[in-house]
């Protein structure tokens, strides 16, 4: 049975108060206790609340007793705060009487890390979108945020994959297959298709590559093309056996002694098709990129694990390809992000400036006077829209105009102040990849890669709510 809150102090709890009853004042830092009120809100902690109550069917009525949505709301705001994993969070909350009081655990067991897993997974984005919402109509309650202002920038967030070549993810797609043909094997037993390992040859062919790439010459590269034509006709077999454990497992021919190992055999046959399915794209695009050589191949795969994956150029010296999704975070004063977006296709950043300006002013009541952006998001139509909504100073630059009339106008002393100002979103979105972990999301899929960005954003806001509340002077 999920409740909202805990009912009662504990002894614990009750012996804090006591002793120390001005402990938050001695221990807590400022921010902290600013945070710990805006948690408070009783909206905030039933959006949880309710979505806790969808895991199963009766939930919110029967069961054990399970941990408060509001101890689940403030662990997660945690994590995300400290940059933490789970493991971490466990381990930290555990020992600490400043995170046990402000999570609302005081007395009561922490819940382990595998728990506080699922109660991510069961949020879910929507949710995670939700919260948000609240807290930046929090920041227009408490005046931190007016939205006169706004500025808009995109980022990419990398997913947890390795660099991926041709081989070696021919050679995750042959470790995945053999290792749901061993579990097939291990239950139904050694009938029909006998399976023969090849993950030791995959192995040598993946270094003979891998040592090869370093060499130089036309003997180099026709050594390069061998090796890959072996290790491809390695995976057909493989991808031939595989399809062979599937038909016989269909046909009966390979069953499971129990009621519960037909189950699993029925997940391992379903990985089995998924994994052959983006087995054969890879040999595709092997034999189109390194056998062909098309290098401008078409929808390639980049992970077998996270097939969201995209290939994305920033421009970046340092980082010229990065591999994740696009995301847009919208900022308005004080550095609170008042919206952010994980796209599933790269879009163009022109395109996104309108649709900006439109969430913001649903989200704050109005449209902003200044908007600041780089000059991805220029277009003429963007210019013309953009004032007829009525933003009054509109700083996105264009240079690829030779216009003197522009030119003089991008001069001006508001213009090039807005600039300066917008320089800030490079700031914010570098303080999201170090300090709320934006540099790589760790949780897996489409929508955990929203949970993620949506947990890293929420954290970011609450912590500038919070020191902008601890700025202000207490009224007399």
């Amino acid at each position: 049975m999920i409740e909202p809150r805990y009912r009662q102090q504990t002894l614990y709890e009750q012996a804090v108060e006591t002793f120390m009853p001005d402990h938050k004042k001695l221990l807590w830092e400022g921010w902290m206790l600013k945070v710990d009120e805006l948690l408070e809100e009783d909206d905030l902690v039933e959006i949880v609340h309710k979505a806790l109550q969808q895991r199963h069917p009766q939930s919110g009525t029967r069961g054990r007793k399970a941990t408060p949505a509001e101890v689940v709301l403030r662990l997660l705001v945690l994590k995300h705060l400290k940059n933490w994993s789970y493991e971490a969070l466990e381990k930290e909350v555990r020992p600490n009487l400043v995170y046990r009081q402000f999570t609302r655990i005081g007395g009561e067991t922490v819940p382990d890390a595998k728990t506080m897993v699922r109660w991510g997974t069961a949020l879910g984005p929507g949710v995670i979108r939700q919260i948000h919402e609240q807290v930046v109509q929090a920041s227009r309650e408490t005046h931190v945020v007016s939205g006169r202002k706004m500025r808009v920038d995109t980022t990419v967030v990398e997913t947890p994959i390795h660099y991926p070549t041709d081989s070696t993810l021919l050679g995750d797609g042959v470790r995945v297959l053999t290792r749901a043909m061993q579990q097939i094997q291990q239950e139904a037993g050694k009938v029909g298709t006998r399976l023969r390992s090849r993950l030791r040859s995959v192995r040598y062919r993946l270094i003979e590559i891998s040592r090869t790439a370093k060499q130089r010459g036309e003997q180099a590269q026709q050594k390069i093309k061998s090796s890959y034509e072996k290790l491809m006709g390695t995976a057909r077999q493989v991808l031939a056996q595989a399809k062979n454990f599937v038909a016989e497992v269909v046909s009966g021919l390979k069953q499971a002694g129990t009621p519960l190992g037909h189950i699993r055999l029925k997940i391992y046959v379903e990985q089995l098709k998924h994994f052959s399915q983006l087995t054969e794209r890879v040999l595709e695009q092997t034999k189109a990129r390194v056998i062909e050589g098309n290098t401008h191949f078409k929808d390639k795969v980049l992970s077998l694990f996270e097939e969201h994956t995209e290939a994305i150029r920033k421009g970046k010296a340092a980082k010229p390809t990065e591999f994740g999704k696009m995301v847009k975070i919208q900022e308005a004063e004080h550095q609170i992000i008042t919206d952010y977006e994980v796209f599933e296709k790269r879009p163009l950043d022109a395109d996104l400036l309108l649709p900006s300006i439109e969430v913001q002013e649903r989200l704050l009541g109005r449209v902003p006077k200044l908007v600041a952006a780089d000059a991805g998001f220029f277009s003429s139509g963007n210019q013309t829209q953009a004032k007829e909504k009525g933003v009054e100073k509109l700083s996105v630059p264009n240079k690829r105009t030779r216009s003197r009339a522009v030119w003089q106008h991008q001069r001006q002393r508001w213009f090039k102040r807005a600039q300066r100002w917008r320089v800030g979103c490079e700031g914010r979105i570098s303080v999201l990849k170090r300090k709320h972990g934006l540099l790589r999301c760790r949780y897996h899929g489409m929508e955990g890669m929203n949970r993620w960005v949506g947990l890293g954003v929420i954290a970011n806001n609450l912590l500038q709510i919070g020191k902008q509340l601890a700025r202000k002077p207490a009224p007399a």
